[in-house]
């Protein structure tokens, strides 16, 4: 008989010897943007706005809300002016938003944002795929938004796609990505976001391309890392980055659009209740009409 059925709480993992470790840890919540982008379900506002204040009232403190990307390739995010208008601010929240190019700039200007992300890649293929420019040609569009935007006073983020492996290309040689983030990092983006997107990180990949970036003087303090789960790695990869020193890790509530439930590492301070984030994440997946697909939100919801 399971601990369900005996009608005893679930108990988290314990905390065990994993070596150093960060005292405290930033999660960087996507789901609102990230996840939402890739669902078929049509999200109303009004579901959007209350995900955004439960995901607040969880304890995050970094919430990515919307996108201005053209509401033609991505109409599940189409409502950005809206949400931002209707939006309750929570003191000491942040809200970034993601713009593709400086006519998204132009929006998230005018919709009066603090912060904001560019999303780039490490990899010609998926430069020509996602964002219809060459490798190169990517940093000539980005360049002026990261001016602009720094010079508006706001924070800007780099997301980095392709870190580890892409599905045309293969496995994407650890100097090319330190080449990106150094470009990135020259630019003015603040922080840039490693992501593992299709999901082949290994721990061991992990600490090699963080010890390359040091040696380029892109130290810890400015990176985060963005796993996927697609091979049962992203915790193990997450543990790695952690253990070199990073303390900003990305997270969709739920596992939201694919990516990884990531929450705290045991014995780490965030400042989110794990609880009350699997409570909003089964909130959510109800209104998606599914189930979570995360482990974590079966056990701690269960």
């Amino acid at each position: 008989m399971g601990v369900r059925e005996l009608g005893l709480p679930m108990p988290v993992p314990a905390a065990g010897p994993a070596g150093p470790l960060p005292g405290r840890v930033t999660i960087w919540e996507v789901g609102p943007r990230d996840g939402l982008q890739n669902e078929k379900t049509v999200v109303g506002l009004d579901t959007k706005l209350e995900f955004l204040g439960r995901l607040a009232d969880a304890g995050l403190r970094v919430i990515e809300a919307t996108s201005f990307v053209h509401p033609k390739w991505v109409p599940q995010l189409a409502d950005a002016e809206d949400l931002l208008a209707r939006l309750d601010r929570r003191p000491g929240v942040a809200y970034p938003v993601l713009v593709p190019n400086e006519r998204g700039l132009d929006r998230a200007l005018a919709a009066g944002v603090e912060s904001i992300a560019v999303f780039a890649s490490a990899t010609e293929t998926f430069a020509k795929r996602n964002l219809n420019a060459s490798l190169d040609g990517q940093f000539a569009m980005f360049d002026p938004v990261v001016r602009r935007a720094s010079d508006a006073g706001l924070a800007v983020r780099a997301y980095v796609s392709m870190v580890f492996g892409d599905p045309w290309e293969g496995r994407v040689p650890v100097g090319q990505v330190v080449a990106a983030c150094r470009r990135l990092r020259d630019m003015g983006c603040a922080q840039i976001s490693l992501g593992d997107t299709i999901g082949v990180a290994t721990p061991g990949l992990v600490t090699a391309t963080l010890t390359a970036l040091a040696s380029a003087e892109i130290g810890t303090e400015a990176l985060a890392v963005h796993f996927h789960d697609t091979y049962g790695q992203a915790l193990a990869n997450t543990l790695a980055a952690l253990q070199s020193g990073v303390s900003t890790v990305d997270s969709s509530a739920g596992g939201l659009g694919g990516c990884p439930y990531a929450g705290s590492a045991t014995g780490i301070e965030s400042g989110v209740d794990l609880g009350a984030l699997a409570a909003t994440s089964v909130w959510l997946a109800g209104r998606l009409g599914r189930p979570s697909p995360s482990k974590a939100v079966a056990a701690l919801a269960g």
